[in-house]
C-alpha cells in the first residue's frame, strides 16, 4: 500500500503493481441510487444506465455493488455484448438493450433474457425470419423529436401492421422515447412536446393492441426536472454516477436530491527532475518554463484518457497541493510543476481526478476547462485501466 498524502484520501487502496488505477466509491454509488429511488417513489422503476463501460466506472465494477439492491429494477446496456457480461456475471435482473441489436444477436439476446429496442422496420423484419425458443422481450423506441433511433407518430399505423406479423414472436414488454433538451428547467416547451407525443403512441398502443407496456421516457435530466415524465421507469444514467446533466440540472434540484461522484483517477510520481528558468519542456516545446522548476514526470498521457487540450492548463494534485501541467500532454506521460510540493518523492501518489467538485481536478472543473462534455471526458478514461471499489 502506498503512503496517504495530505488531501482529503480517508483510507488506504491496495494498489501494488499499478502505475495508475480508477477508485469508484461504493458508499457515493450507493447514495445515488437510494436519492434517485427516494425522488420517484416506490411505484416507479428506476433503471441504472451501464452502458458505455458504465460511463467509464467500469461496466462490472459498478454493476456488482448495485446488482442485487432492492431500489434497481433493471439494468440499461448499449449492446447485447454488454448484456451478456452482467448476465454471465450472474445478474438476475432485467437488462434492456438501448443500442442497435444486429441481426445475428436477436436470437442471443432472447436465449439469455435480455430485452431489446425495436426502432425501424428493418429490425421487425429480422424478427419475423427468426427462430426462437421463447418471445423475444422488446421495447418499441419511439421517436418524438432526437430524430435519433425510431418510428415517427405519422408511422404508427404501419408500425402496427408490421408488429401484427410477429406477435407471436415477441413480447411487446415497454415503448419509450428519448428527450432531446431536458436538462434545463428554464426552456421546457421542445420536451413538453415530446412528453406530449409520446401520450400518443401509448395511448395508441393501448387502445390498437390492448397492452400496458412499461412506457419511460426520462434519462437523468428529464427524472430531475419532469416529474410528470416519470411514467413507469426512469433511465438513469450520469446521475448514477453522481454527476449533473448540466448546470442548470444541479441548480434546480440540488436543494431537494444529493448525489455523489463516484470516480476518482489515480496514479504516481514516476520521476523527479529540476529544470532551469527559459528551458522548452515536453513535445514540440510548447512551453518555456519562467522559473527554475521542480518537474514531477507522471506516467499517464492522452493514451489513458487525460485529454490532450489539457496541455499546459490542466492540474493535478500531489501531496495536497495544485499542481500545473507543464507542455503537451504526451501518449503516455505528464509534466507537472511540482515546485511548492514539500518532501516530494517518487512513488508519491497523484490525484488525477478528484471526486470533490470544488478543486481544479474535478471532471466538472476538467471538463469546463477543456470546453468538453463531461459525459465525453468521462466516457473516454481508458477501460484499460483497473478499476478498484472502495
Amino acid at each position: 500500500m502506498r503512503s496517504k498524502n495530505k488531501g482529503p484520501r480517508v483510507k488506504f487502496v491496495q494498489t501494488k503493481g499499478l502505475r495508475t488505477w480508477i477508485e469508484i466509491d461504493k458508499k457515493s454509488v450507493l447514495n445515488n441510487l437510494k436519492a434517485f429511488r427516494g425522488l420517484v417513489g416506490k411505484n416507479v422503476k428506476v433503471m441504472s444506465v451501464v452502458k458505455s463501460y458504465a460511463y467509464g466506472h467500469g461496466l462490472w465494477d459498478f454493476s456488482n455493488i448495485i446488482k442485487d439492491n432492492k431500489d434497481l429494477d433493471w439494468f440499461g446496456v448499449d449492446s447485447v455484448v454488454e448484456g451478456l457480461t452482467l448476465r454471465k456475471e450472474g445478474v438476475k435482473k432485467p437488462i434492456l438493450v438501448l443500442g442497435y441489436v444486429l441481426p445475428e444477436m436477436l436470437m442471443v439476446a432472447g436465449e439469455n433474457n435480455l430485452s431489446i429496442s425495436v426502432s425501424s422496420f428493418e429490425t421487425i423484419a429480422e424478427i419475423s425470419k427468426t427462430k426462437f425458443r421463447k418471445k423475444l422481450k422488446i421495447h418499441l423506441k419511439v421517436d418524438t423529436g432526437m430524430h435519433r433511433h425510431g418510428f415517427s407518430l405519422n408511422q404508427k399505423h404501419e408500425v402496427l401492421s408490421a408488429l401484427k406479423n410477429v406477435l407471436l414472436k415477441v413480447e411487446i414488454e415497454g415503448i419509450f422515447t428519448h428527450f432531446s433538451f431536458a436538462k434545463d428547467p428554464n426552456d421546457r416547451a421542445y420536451t413538453n412536446k415530446q412528453i406530449s407525443e409520446f401520450k400518443e403512441w401509448t395511448e395508441f398502443l393501448s387502445k390498437e393492441v390492448n397492452i400496458n407496456p412499461i412506457k419511460h421516457a426520462s434519462a437523468t435530466g428529464g427524472s430531475l426536472i419532469y416529474d410528470k415524465a416519470h411514467f413507469d421507469m426512469i433511465r438513469v444514467g450520469i446521475g448514477m454516477y453522481g454527476l449533473w446533466p448540466s448546470p442548470e440540472s444541479k441548480k434546480y434540484k440540488s436543494g431537494l436530491i444529493k448525489i455523489k461522484p463516484v470516480l476518482a483517477w489515480r496514479t504516481i510520481v514516476a520521476e523527479i527532475k529540476e529544470v532551469k528558468k527559459g528551458e522548452g519542456i515536453g513535445c514540440d516545446l510548447s512551453e518555456k518554463l519562467n522559473k527554475n522548476t521542480k518537474v514531477a514526470i507522471l506516467p499517464i498521457g492522452y493514451w489513458h484518457g487525460f485529454p490532450r487540450v489539457l496541455s499546459r492548463i490542466g492540474c493535478v494534485y500531489i501531496r495536497g497541493v495544485a499542481c500545473k501541467v507543464l507542455g503537451n500532454v504526451c501518449m503516455d506521460i505528464i509534466m507537472v510543476d511540482a515546485t511548492n510540493v514539500s518532501g516530494i518523492k517518487v512513488g508519491d501518489e497523484v490525484e488525477i481526478i478528484d471526486r470533490d467538485d470544488n478543486r481544479k481536478n474535478s471532471l466538472v472543473y476538467m471538463a469546463k476547462l477543456a470546453n468538453m462534455s463531461i459525459y465525453e471526458l468521462v466516457t473516454r478514461i481508458n477501460p484499460l485501466i483497473k478499476r478498484i471499489v472502495v
